[in-house]
This record gives C-alpha cells, sequence and structure tokens, in this order.
C-alpha cells in the first residue's frame, strides 16, 4: 500500500499548480515532437531488459487513455460506481506493445485524448465531481482523475526523454 501512496503523491507533484487540463492538451504534440526523426529501431530498444521501450510506452498511454476514457464516462453516468485496477503489465504482454508502430500508437493516443477533452468542455460542475471507487487509489472524481492522468502523462514524457537524451520544448509545463 505504500507503494501506491508513494506513486500517487508522485504522479501529483507533477501537475501541482499547473492547469491539468492544459497539460493534458501538451501531452501528444510533446510526444510527437520527442520522436520525430527518432528511427523506428531506436523507438524500439528497451533502456534494461525490464523497462519499457518507447514504442511500449506510447502503447501503455494509449490503452490507459482508452481505459480512462471508459472511467470519466462510467463516473459521470453511475455515480459512486467501483473502478478495477488493471495489470499494465499483462496488457502490454496481451496487446504486444513492443510489436505496435510508434505512430500507430500515438495516434491513438492522440484521437482517444482529443474525444476526452472535447468531453471536458462540456462538463457542468457537477459532471467534474461525479465520482468512483478506484480498487488501488480509493474514491476519486472525474477532476481528480484528470488531474492524475495529467501527471502519468508528464511521468512517461520525462521517462522518454531519459531514453532518447533529448528533451521536448514545452516538456518544462
Amino acid at each position: 500500500m505504500a507503494y501506491l501512496e508513494e506513486y500517487k503523491a508522485r504522479i501529483l507533484s507533477y501537475t501541482k499548480g499547473k492547469d491539468a487540463l492544459a497539460m493534458q492538451r501538451e501531452t501528444a504534440p510533446l510526444l510527437a515532437e520527442l520522436i520525430a526523426g527518432v528511427p523506428e529501431s531506436k523507438l524500439r530498444e528497451r533502456p534494461h531488459p525490464d523497462k519499457w521501450s518507447v514504442v511500449e510506452i506510447l502503447a501503455h498511454l494509449a490503452e490507459d487513455e482508452l481505459t480512462s476514457s471508459w472511467r470519466y464516462r462510467q463516473m459521470i453516468e453511475n455515480d459512486g460506481l467501483p473502478l478495477p485496477g488493471f495489470d499494465q503489465d499483462l496488457w502490454a504482454r496481451l496487446g504486444d506493445y513492443q510489436s505496435w508502430d510508434a505512430s500507430d500508437a500515438l495516434t491513438m493516443f492522440r484521437l482517444l485524448r482529443e474525444a476526452n477533452l472535447k468531453m471536458f468542455a462540456r462538463l457542468t460542475a457537477e459532471e467534474w465531481q461525479r465520482h468512483g471507487a478506484h480498487a488501488e487509489r480509493g474514491a476519486m472524481t472525474v477532476r481528480d482523475l484528470a488531474t492524475q492522468m495529467a501527471g502519468h502523462d508528464r511521468h512517461h514524457i520525462e521517462q522518454i526523454e531519459r531514453i532518447l537524451g533529448k528533451t521536448a520544448k514545452g516538456s518544462a509545463a
């Protein structure tokens, strides 16, 4: 349980004092900037045998955005519902993330994110406060999840920057 609290605190530290939705809007362009001109073979290299490659991170971001899309909508429709966690390593294995094409993963992420941002623009104050009970992270509102996703984005952007040895121009946001 201590690991989960530490993880949540680290993810939220990325968003402290920042506009989480602005951060979410910036993610796809930052990712595109980071991978631009990088050979696909480099994007497939794992920095360590038990760490994901850039391609795997992009596939994870795409599938996590898919999961979040469902969670947002379910919380709005069914206030208070249970939200199961998922085993990201199992999903990576089942989805064969290493075989994904980087640009396809980024496109899937971008399209799902754009759909969520359009939805966010239409939410009422009450809808932002609808909530779910996450199996690992406890009670969270739609706004809480959107904030956590912005921090999750930033965590993986920094991970990709380390792997590629470069920093995106807008990455200090």
